[in-house]
C-alpha cells in the first residue's frame, strides 16, 4: 500500500474510518471525507496516529462538490489508486406506511447517486493509468430485502451491487477492478437510525467497524490481476438467521 492514494467517503466514522485507519497503517495516504466537520475532526486525529492523510467535508449527493474534491486530490497527490465508497444513510422512518418522500430521495442521492457520483469522478483518471480500485460498500440488504432496512435502502443497496459490476464490466480491460461488500450487521453509528436500535449486547455480537476495516484492506492489498467481485460477510450470531431482529414500528 505505500505510495498509494486511498479516497473514502462516509469516513468519519464506522466502516469507512475503520478501512481508512487500516489502509493508513499500511502505508497509503489516506484522505476521509464526511458530511460532519465535528466527526471529521475526530477522525483525523485517529488516521494520523495510524500514518498519513487528510479529511475533507463532503456531501456525496453534491455532484459538483464530488468532482471538484476528486480534482483537489488528483492536483495535489497525482492520482487517486483506491476509491471506497462508504457513504450511507437510512431513516426512521423507512417503511412503505410512514417513510417521507423526502427521506428516500435523501436515501437514493446518498447511497446511490453519490456512489455513482464518485465513481464518475476518479475512473477516467484511472483509466488513464490502466489501474485503479473501487470499493463499494453495500450490505446484506443488497441481497436479502428486509422489512428491517426498509424499501428505499434495499433497492440502493440491490443497486450498488449492479453499478459495481458495471464498472467491472467495462473497465477490467483498463486494468480497473471494483468490488461489492455486503456486510450483515455492523455496531456502528447508523444503528441509531433504527425504529429500535439494539442494546448494547446485541451490539457487542454484531460485526464491528475493524473487521470490515480488515476486509476491506484484505481486497486492497491482493494483486492487481485479482478483482474480488463481491464479499457477503455475516456476525456469527446472525440474528437474520435466527429471527431475532426487530419488528418495525406499525
Amino acid at each position: 500500500m505505500k505510495g498509494k492514494v486511498a479516497w473514502i467517503t462516509g469516513g468519519g466514522s464506522g466502516i469507512g474510518l475503520a478501512g481508512g485507519i487500516e489502509f493508513a497503517r499500511a502505508g497509503a495516504y489516506v484522505v476521509l471525507s464526511g458530511r460532519s466537520a465535528e466527526t471529521l475532526k475526530k477522525a483525523e486525529k485517529e488516521l494520523k496516529a495510524a500514518g498519513s492523510g487528510e479529511t475533507i467535508a463532503l456531501d456525496v449527493a453534491n455532484q459538483a462538490a464530488v468532482a471538484h474534491t476528486a480534482k483537489h486530490i488528483l492536483d495535489r497527490r497525482g492520482r487517486i489508486d483506491i476509491l471506497v465508497n462508504s457513504a450511507g444513510i437510512n431513516s426512521p422512518k423507512r417503511n412503505f406506511r410512514d417513510v417521507p418522500v423526502d427521506s428516500w430521495d435523501q436515501i437514493v442521492a446518498i447511497n446511490l447517486s453519490g456512489m455513482f457520483y464518485c465513481c464518475h469522478a476518479v475512473l477516467p483518471a484511472m483509466r488513464g493509468r490502466k489501474d485503479g480500485l473501487v470499493i463499494n460498500v453495500a450490505s446484506w440488504a443488497g441481497r436479502y430485502a428486509s422489512a428491517l432496512t426498509g424499501p428505499a435502502y434495499n433497492a440502493t443497496k440491490s443497486a450498488v451491487v449492479a453499478l459495481t459490476e458495471s464498472i467491472n464490466i467495462e473497465e477490467c480491460m483498463h486494468g480497473i477492478r471494483a468490488s461489492s461488500v455486503l456486510p450483515g450487521e455492523v455496531a456502528t453509528p447508523i444503528l441509531e437510525k433504527r425504529p429500535v436500535p439494539p442494546s448494547q449486547e446485541e451490539r457487542a455480537r454484531m460485526l464491528q467497524a475493524e473487521d470490515l476495516g480488515k476486509t476491506l484492506l484484505f481486497i486492497a492489498t491482493l494483486p492487481p490481476r485479482a478483482c474480488v467481485n463481491e464479499i457477503l460477510v455475516s456476525p456469527t450470531w446472525n440474528r437474520f438467521y435466527l429471527g431475532g431482529l426487530e419488528k418495525p414500528k406499525s
